[in-house]
C-alpha cells in the first residue's frame, strides 16, 4: 500500500432520517481527509456490465475534516472493577485459577491473573512465560523477580494454578496440577505426562502498589502516541479464578484444585465463571461472588457458554450443567470494536431518500491518492414505496474482512484457482487491527465466532473483489439488484437485517414485495420468523440468489453491530466447534444450520443450499412447469429455452452457489419448477450435509442434484415466494444494459406482485393440467 492510507467505519450500519451518524476514520501520512457523501448504485467493476456508478450528494460534510491516525485494542481481557484498590496489595496473597492454554509456548509472555505494569515493571502478575512455562513475577518499578514452574504446560490439558506469595519471607510457591478427565482436554489419563510442578523461591524483590487494573488474560502497557493499552494476552481458557490476602498452605490449593468453594478467610475476590447463566445467554460481565463484589467486564468479547476444568461429556448445553461451562475463551488476537474517536458526524437530513450511501474519504491525490468508502444504509422513517431490497447485513459480518484467501488451504481448489491478490487484500491481512471474519481462525487455530461492523470492513465496499474467486461477493454484489431497480424506475426502500431482526414483522409488513440480497446466508430466529410470518400474511418475497436461510446466528438488542454464530458439525464450515460448544453465548440457542433445527429453507422458500463451486457459471433450461398457465406469464417476453447464458460472475446466471426444489426437505408440493441448469463441472461438489457416506459421484458431472432451480409456489392470503436459486442470478441483471431474460423475468415477477389481490394463475391448479 502507499504510505497514505485512510480506512473508517460508521457507529451504525443503518439509519433514518434525523438520526446523527458518527465516522471514525484512521489516516496515514497526512493531518486532514477529504469527506463526500454519495449514493452508491453499482458496485461491480466488471466491463460486461455499467461499472463503479455513484452519485455525488450534497452536504455539510463535503469539505476536508482534520484527522490523524489512530489505534485499536486488540485481544480480549477482562478488567476487575476496584475503585477501592483492594486488589492492588502490597503484602501476602494467593492467586488461583483453572487455565488451559492454546498456545502456552508461543514466544512471549502471557498474562493470566494480576495487576502489571509492564512499562514500568511494577506490580505481580502469574502468567505464561516465553518458553510455556507457567511463571510469578514481581517488580517494584526497579527490579523483576520470578519463580517458575519445572514442567511446560501442555497445550489443550486443563491445570489448577496458583501462586502463594508470602510478603514476611519473600517466599513464593508455583503450584501447577493437572486436572484433565476423560472428556475436558486434548489428552486422556492413558497418556503417560508429567504435568504437575510444586516449586518455592525467596525472590529479592516486594510488589509494589501498580498504576494499573487487575486484568484476567492481559496486562498493561503504555506508548506515547496510543497512551495506556493491553498487551501479554492469553490464548486459552480461564475459569473460576480468585485471590486471597494471605498465602494458602497447600493443603488449600489443592482442596481449591478439586472443585471446593474457597474459604471466607481472607478472600477478596472470587469470580465465578458459572455465574448468571440464563436461557438466554450471558453477558461480559464476570460476577465476584466474593465479599466486595469486585466484577470483571469483558473487552472485545471474551467468548463465554464455553466448556470448563470439570466438563464431564454428558451435558451438550450450558443451559443444562452451567457448572460445567465456566471456561471464558481468550484469544490474543480478537477484535470485536475499533473504538475510534469520532472525525465527523451529521443528521441525516429528511429530504435524502431511502438507499445504499457511503461518506467517501479521500487523502491524496494523483498516483498517492488512497481512498475508501464508509458504507451505510438509509431506511424510510415511514415506508411509502411497494418495494423493499432488504439487504443481507448479517451476511456481510460474516465475512467481514475474511482472509481464506491467505489461510484457508481448501481455498484454491475450492474455487478452482489461484487468488488475485489486490494491495487492499494485503493491508486487511497484514493489519491485525481490522479483525477478522467468522470463515477466519484465531493465531490458536480455532474458529472466530463473533464479528462486528465497528471497525473498518474492507470488503463491504464497492468495487471490492473477493480474491479468492475474482468477483463480487455479498455487498459489492448486491448493488447489482440496487442498479436494477434504478434502471427500471422502480419504487423501493432499503431495510437491512439489522432492521429485521429488532423489528421483526412490523419491518416488512408496509412493503407488497421484498428482494432479498444475493447470499442472505445467515439468519436469527426473529429474521427467519419474520420472514415466514410476511410471507404467509400475503407478502411477495424474491429470493434473489442462493445458499440462503442457512447459519443460525444471534444478536444482543443492545449491541446489534455484534453478531455470534458457532460452525457445528455439518455445514459448509470453514471450522468446527469443540465438543459441548454448540450454543450461542448470545441468545442460550443452538447455532449452526437451520436445516438441522427442522427449518431447513426449502420449508420457507421452497429451494435450499445443494452445491458450490467458483468457476465457470451455467445457464438455465427451462422446465416442462413453465409452460402451465398457472406461471406461464413469468416466461413473457422470453424467446426459446435458454436462460441467462450470461453475467458479471463467471459468464452464467447460475453458478457460484445454487439451490435446489426438494420435496422431502419442505418444499411445498405445489411449488413450479420454471427452470433448472445443468452442465456444472465436477467443481462444482453436492455439499456435505447431504451426503451420509462418501463414495465418488459427488461432483456436477454425475450428481443430478447439483443443479440450480428457479421456482415459484403461491402463499396464503395471496402471498407469494419467487426463487432464482443462485448466487449468480443478482449479478446476470445488468448484463447488455439490463436488458436480458434475466433481468425480464425478475421484472415479470415484481410487476405481477406488485398487483393488488390474487395473483396471475391463482385458479389454476396442478390436476387441471391446463397447457398453453
Amino acid at each position: 500500500m502507499a504510505q497514505i492510507k485512510v480506512f473508517g467505519y460508521c457507529d451504525q450500519l443503518t439509519v433514518k432520517a434525523g438520526d446523527t451518524l458518527s465516522v471514525k476514520a484512521s489516516v496515514d501520512g497526512a493531518d486532514s481527509v477529504s469527506a463526500q457523501l454519495v449514493r452508491l448504485i453499482h458496485g461491480d467493476a466488471h466491463p460486461d456490465g455499467p461499472g463503479f456508478v455513484e452519485e455525488a450528494i450534497d452536504s455539510p460534510i463535503n469539505r476536508d475534516w482534520p484527522a490523524k491516525k489512530q489505534y485499536t485494542q486488540v485481544g480480549s481481557f477482562l478488567r476487575a472493577h476496584d475503585p477501592d484498590h483492594r486488589l492492588a496489595v502490597t503484602g501476602s496473597f494467593t492467586l488461583h485459577a483453572f487455565i488451559t492454554s492454546t498456545l502456552p509456548d508461543i514466544g512471549v509472555r502471557q498474562a493470566l491473573l494480576g495487576r502489571w505494569s509492564i512499562d514500568r515493571n511494577e506490580g505481580y502478575c502469574l502468567g505464561i512465560n516465553q518458553k510455556g512455562y507457567l511463571e510469578f513475577w514481581i517488580g517494584d518499578g526497579q527490579a523483576v523477580d520470578y519463580v517458575a514452574a519445572e514442567v511446560p504446560l501442555v497445550a489443550r490439558v486443563w491445570y489448577f494454578v496458583a501462586v502463594s506469595y508470602d510478603a514476611t519471607t519473600g517466599r513464593a510457591t508455583i503450584h501447577q496440577q493437572s486436572v484433565l478427565n476423560r472428556y475436558n482436554s486434548l489428552l486422556s489419563p492413558v497418556a503417560p505426562m508429567d504435568y504437575g510442578s510444586h516449586v518455592h523461591e525467596t525472590l529479592r524483590v516486594k510488589p509494589v502498589r501498580a498504576d494499573a487494573p487487575f486484568l484476567v488474560a492481559g496486562a498493561q502497557d503504555w506508548h506515547e502516541l496510543r497512551g495506556h493499552f493491553v498487551a501479554q494476552c492469553f490464548c486459552g481458557k480461564i475459569d473460576r479464578h480468585g485471590m486471597f490476602d494471605r498465602a494458602l498452605t497447600r493443603d488449600e490449593l489443592e482442596a481449591l484444585a478439586g472443585g471446593g468453594v474457597p474459604h471466607a478467610n481472607g478472600l477478596l475476590a472470587y469470580w465465578d465463571t458459572t455465574h448468571g447463566y440464563t436461557d438466554r445467554g450471558i453477558g461480559d460481565t464476570v460476577f465476584d461472588t466474593g465479599p466486595y463484589h469486585l466484577h470483571a467486564e469483558g473487552y472485545n468479547r471474551p467468548i463465554r457458554a464455553q466448556t470448563g476444568w470439570n466438563w464431564n461429556g454428558r451435558d451438550d448445553c450450558f443451559r443444562l450443567a452451567p457448572q460445567q461451562y465456566g471456561g471464558i475463551e481468550f484469544h490474543v488476537d480478537a477484535m470485536i470494536d475499533s473504538n475510534w474517536d469520532e472525525t465527523l458526524s451529521f443528521t441525516i437530513p429528511a429530504a435524502l431518500r431511502s438507499g445504499v450511501y457511503a461518506v467517501r474519504l479521500r487523502v491524496g491525490d494523483g498516483a498517492g491518492l488512497a481512498e475508501d468508502h464508509v458504507v451505510f444504509f438509509l431506511r424510510a422513517a415511514v415506508p411509502k414505496a411497494p418495494v423493499a431490497l432488504l439487504m443481507p447485513t448479517a451476511s456481510y459480518l460474516a465475512y467481514a474482512n475474511e482472509k481464506l484467501s491467505f489461510d484457508a488451504q481448501i481455498i484454491q481448489p475450492m474455487a478452482g484457482q489461484p487468488p488475485i491478490v489486490s494491495e487492499v487484500d494485503i493491508e486487511m491481512y497484514k493489519n491485525h487491527e481490522f479483525g477478522l471474519s467468522t470463515y477466519d481462525h484465531f493465531l490458536d487455530g480455532l474458529g472466530v465466532s463473533y464479528s462486528s461492523y465497528r471497525r473498518p470492513v474492507v470488503n463491504m465496499r464497492p468495487k471490492y473483489r473477493m480474491s479468492s474467486m475474482g468477483l463480487t461477493w455479498q455487498f459489492p454484489a448486491d448493488l447489482s439488484i440496487v442498479a436494477w431497480l434504478e434502471k427500471l424506475g422502480y419504487d423501493y426502500e432499503i431495510l437491512t437485517d439489522e432492521d429485521l431482526h429488532r423489528d421483526g414483522l412490523a419491518a416488512l409488513k408496509p412493503y407488497k414485495v421484498v428482494l432479498s440480497g444475493s447470499h442472505p446466508e445467515y439468519y436469527s430466529e426473529r429474521m427467519l420468523d419474520a420472514t415466514e410470518d410476511y410471507v404467509t400474511g400475503g407478502g411477495r418475497l424474491l429470493y434473489m440468489g442462493g445458499n440462503g436461510y442457512y447459519w443460525c446466528v444471534g444478536f444482543r438488542d443492545d449491541e446489534p453491530w455484534i453478531m455470534e454464530v458457532r460452525k457445528l458439525d455439518s455445514g459448509s464450515r470453514a471450522w468446527e466447534a469443540r465438543p459441548g460448544e454448540h450454543y450461542l453465548c448470545t441468545t442460550g440457542e443452538k447455532s449452526g444450520l437451520w436445516k438441522n433445527r427442522g427449518r431447513p429453507p426449502q420449508k420457507l422458500t421452497g429451494v435450499g443450499f445443494t452445491a458450490e463451486g467458483f468457476e465457470e457459471s451455467k445457464s438455465y433450461r427451462r422446465m416442462p412447469d413453465s409452460h402451465h398457465r398457472t406461471v406461464s406469464w413469468i416466461m413473457e417476453g422470453v424467446e426459446g429455452d435458454i436462460i441467462g447464458d450470461f453475467g458479471l460472475a463467471r459468464g452464467g446466471a447460475a453458478g457460484v452457489e445454487l439451490d435446489r426444489y426438494d420435496l422431502a426437505l419442505g418444499t411445498p408440493p405445489h411449488t413450479r419448477i420454471l427452470a433448472s441448469s445443468g452442465g456444472h463441472s465436477d467443481n462444482y461438489m453436492l455439499v456435505v450435509e447431504e451426503i451420509v457416506y462418501m463414495h465418488p459421484g459427488f461432483g456436477g458431472t454425475q450428481e443430478p442434484k447439483v443443479r440450480a432451480d428457479m421456482t415459484w409456489f403461491t402463499a396464503p392470503n395471496h402471498g407469494a415466494v419467487f426463487c432464482t436459486g443462485s448466487i449468480a442470478w443478482s449479478s446476470a441483471l445488468p448484463s447488455k444494459d439490463f436488458d436480458n431474460n434475466v433481468s425480464r423475468i425478475t421484472k415479470n415477477v415484481v410487476d405481477a406482485c406488485l398487483k393488488d389481490g390474487p395473483l396471475p394463475g391463482w385458479a389454476w391448479i396442478a390436476d387441471e393440467k391446463q397447457w398453453r
